[in-house]
């Protein structure tokens, strides 16, 4: 990485070098004290609660930079539950055997998002890798499964870790020069919908229907312009969310129930996609 922002921005190299001068200056109590330190390598300096507002510029500026760079134009989102295993796999969420018995029979959503991924990621392709890049959330559970998917052809994919006391750590499938870490959930749910073309949702909890319902209230109130959003699981969905009565009740508009599409396969994902760009199907 050092080397790419060396290449792309040569004036910062002034800085780069600074930072290893004054790191070899006499050590007297003024070369100790916090003061004296370079204001761009000062760790307590940069993570005081004055500097957020430079923070949220970085986090913003690093991945933006670096997808540039990558030539990735355009990407399809994958959100998903991080508890919920590959299909054979443990059920480690389970607190219980009801947990356990649903947490297996939604592994289904694993296989159907790998699936999704491939052929998100075989189009890609043919763009040189430019568009529809799938991008995860970077975890467990169906983030893995669209990483793995993209993986599965040999195509890059992007994850968007974020810090969290559980469950958040890249799973070995994303592209290493486009897995990111985040602090601020704000910026990385700017990242997600930044360059999105596509939204695909799989079963998921808190986390996953804060994504959801956030990116449906920004193209509900034409802050994002409106592209294909699939929620993966009829049965799922039908039952944990009455999306059908909102509307009856007027909180939300009838339209708005034409925002999403339900449904049950890659393939049927896949099909609303191409025809809402008009892709050739494959």
């Amino acid at each position: 990485m050092a080397n790419w922002f060396r290449k792309k921005y040569r004036a910062l190299i002034g800085s780069s070098v600074d930072i290893k001068k004054a790191h070899q200056v006499p050590d007297t109590p003024q070369t100790r004290a916090p003061a004296y330190r370079l204001a761009f390598d000062d760790k307590d300096f940069l993570t005081s609660e004055e500097l957020r507002p430079v923070r949220l510029q970085l986090e913003l500026l690093k991945p933006e930079l670096m997808l540039t760079e990558s030539g990735i134009e355009s990407t399809v989102v994958l959100f998903g539950g991080a508890r919920i295993p590959e299909p054979g796999g443990e059920a480690w969420a389970a607190k219980n055997d009801v947990q356990k018995k649903n947490l297996e029979a939604n592994s289904r959503f694993y296989e159907e998002a790998r699936e999704f991924a491939r052929i998100s990621s075989r189009y890609s392709e043919t763009t040189g890798y430019k568009e529809m890049v799938v991008v995860t959330g970077g975890g467990p559970g169906v983030m893995e499964a669209g990483n793995r998917g993209a993986k599965d052809v040999g195509a890059p994919s992007i994850g968007l870790n974020i810090v969290l006391p559980h469950e958040q750590a890249p799973n070995e499938y994303v592209t290493p020069e486009l897995c990111f870490n985040f602090h601020y959930f704000a910026i990385r749910k700017m990242h997600f919908l930044m360059r999105a073309k596509a939204i695909a949702v799989f079963p998921g909890g808190f986390g996953t229907m804060d994504e959801m319902f956030e990116t449906l209230t920004l193209i509900q109130t034409d802050r994002m312009a409106p592209i294909p959003f699939l929620l993966f699981g009829k049965d799922f969905w039908g039952k944990v969310i009455n999306l059908d009565e909102l509307a009856n009740q007027g909180t939300i508009s009838p339209d708005d129930i034409k925002l999403f599409h339900i449904v049950d396969s890659a393939r049927e994902g896949w099909e609303i996609i191409s025809k809402h760009h008009g892709f050739e199907t494959t």
